[in-house]
């Protein structure tokens, strides 16, 4: 087992390493794009409604935000690399159980079990980056597996739209099968095993217990409560789920070894931005829900067509995102993580004229490159604001944090603003009439929460003196 970080970037193992971390992150960023692309199809197959197909975003969503912490700490204790290993055979397993599903109950429930498996892998493969490769390499390292991530965001929209439009949407779930395979042999014949040395004290194991039956509490009263009226099992679902997040905050108060120590949040920058990210990234899992169900469902677009259509705002990330990186630490995080939210929210808003027959170049593009605009000075600044808030003995957490609460807004969000706007959630179909009426309505609560993530930045986030931290490329994908 390997105790000292020694691989270099050039060395035949520190890229055999680089490609495994790189190819794992690749295949669940990209499944969640296809997932994002495909749902409508899903949606006309299994002939379900809008709930259903919140539930198979959100299954997901659900246990990898509840476990991603966990994840983390298993690692940490009982070997990164074994840890890393089982959650992509987990993913793999779960994957084929998606492929072959015969109705909506089942695709949720192994969407479940597939979100379970990403929360063992995703913080494993930079938590190997960061054990594994020695100090002078592993900004190099960071920055390839950022860039390749980011790559993979790109093309997901694209692979999504040619998967779903002329085969099938399982093959996107299939496709994970030989990219695991590859992924468990190569970390097996190359990576070296790490693990945190030393007293660890007691697994904090009924926090994340508490967090998922807080999350899935909620994510169930919130997204079955406005079909069903807000029937007897959907408030006291709802109920139960804020009872069980309040014990989680108050179990973790109290742990010897929390998972998520409530002291880092008396800083007050990393307060700020992990209460932007929750309002940013909410209204960002929100927007790219609807709008795919809007275009393909409400103007006819084809899956392909859809996907690409949501291409130009990733690309302008993946192009300009080291540069807004740059200029935040030149000037400050403020003003990007205030004039990104807002101008990422004016993208949104412009979304609300997407509606039956208007025009992509007219409409959707200038929406997209305003909204993709937006992002572009957020996230870099977002990300590092988030990981430099704290001492660099507490960047592992931080980020995990971080991760978690951009799932957990996405989560959430997915779940209210569609019956925030009106949108029919219930019956057998999307009911395409009613979206295409509120859609804009959705964008407009989606514009507002994004924004408020730029007005609480400007309250909240220092100009000048933050640690500057690695660079990353942020959750978008």
């Amino acid at each position: 087992m390997s105790t000292d970080p020694d691989l270099a970037i050039r060395s035949v193992p520190g890229r055999w390493t680089l490609v495994a971390t790189v190819m794992a992150s690749g295949m669940a960023f990209i499944d969640g794009t296809v997932v994002n692309v495909a749902v409508p199809r899903i949606g006309r197959e299994f002939g379900v409604g809008l709930a259903d197909l919140q539930w198979t975003v959100n299954g997901y969503a659900l246990t990898l935000s509840a476990f991603l912490l966990l994840g983390g700490a298993l690692g940490d204790r009982y070997g990164r690399r074994r840890m890393f290993v089982t959650g992509v055979v987990w993913f793999a397993i779960a994957s084929l159980a998606c492929g072959i599903a015969p109705n909506a109950p089942f695709l949720i429930a192994a969407r479940t079990l597939q979100g379970a498996g990403s929360a063992l892998l995703t913080p494993g493969s930079l938590a190997i980056i960061q054990a594994t490769f020695r100090p002078q390499d592993r900004g190099p390292a960071i920055g390839a597996w950022s860039g390749f991530s980011a790559l993979f965001g790109a093309i997901g929209p694209l692979l999504g739209g040619l998967i779903v439009q002329f085969a099938t949407w399982r093959l996107a779930f299939f496709i994970n099968l030989p990219i695991a395979a590859a992924v468990v042999w190569i970390s097996l014949r190359h990576v070296p095993e790490t693990r945190q040395e030393g007293e660890r004290g007691a697994l904090d194991v009924p926090g994340p217990a508490l967090a998922a039956i807080g999350l899935g509490g909620l994510t169930y009263g919130l997204t079955e409560g406005p079909p069903t009226g807000w029937n007897t099992v959907s408030l006291v679902a709802l109920v139960a789920g804020v009872v069980a997040l309040a014990a989680f905050l108050l179990f973790e108060r109290f742990h010897e070894n929390p998972l998520m120590p409530l002291g880092i949040f008396k800083v007050r920058a990393f307060s700020g931005a992990n209460a932007a990210t929750f309002a940013v990234y909410g209204a960002l899992g929100s927007v790219f829900f609807l709008l795919v169900l809007q275009l393909q469902d409400g103007l006819g677009y084809s899956p392909l067509l859809a996907g690409v259509s949501l291409l130009p705002s990733i690309l302008l990330l993946l192009f300009l995102a080291s540069r807004s990186g740059r200029l935040a630490g030149r000037i400050g995080p403020r003003l990007p993580m205030t004039a990104g939210p807002i101008l990422a929210a004016a993208g949104m808003a412009m979304l609300m004229r997407v509606t039956p027959g208007a025009s992509y170049l007219l409409t959707v593009l200038p929406a997209v490159i305003v909204f993709g605009l937006g992002l572009v000075l957020t996230v870099p600044a977002l990300t590092t604001t988030a990981m430099g808030a704290l001492p660099s003995r507490q960047a592992g957490i931080a980020s995990a944090v971080n991760n978690d609460i951009a799932r957990a807004a996405g989560l959430i969000a997915v779940a209210v603003i569609p019956a925030a706007a009106g949108i029919p959630t219930g019956g057998s179909g999307v009911e395409t009439a009613a979206l295409a009426a509120h859609f804009p309505t959705g964008m407009l609560i989606c514009a507002t929460l994004c924004a408020a993530g730029g007005v609480i930045s400007y309250f909240t986030i220092p100009g000048r003196g933050l640690r500057r931290a690695s660079p990353a490329m942020g959750h978008v994908a």
